[in-house]
């Protein structure tokens, strides 16, 4: 009894199918999917911040190397 056959899941497919439908069956994947990828962005966005956190710096960075090259273009043109 501990055993399920292949003939047995056959069966118990072909009741889920015939008490449901398959449009209730589709419906109810769709849902699953949904959650799942709800589920996987929510994962997602969990590392966004911590990404968010390290842009500043490297904003910081650039805006400082590109007012180095400002000044190195200008002391160049003025020469």
């Amino acid at each position: 009894m501990g055993n399920i056959g292949i003939w047995q899941l056959v069966v118990i497919v072909v009741i889920v199918v015939l008490l449901f439908g398959r449009g209730k069956i589709s419906g109810l994947m769709g849902d699953v999917a949904q959650g799942i990828k709800s589920f996987k962005k929510g994962l997602a966005d969990e590392d966004e911040p911590a990404q968010k956190a390290e842009e500043p710096k490297n904003i910081e960075q650039k805006v400082q190397a590109s007012a180095s090259e400002e000044t190195t273009q200008t002391s160049e043109k003025s020469d």
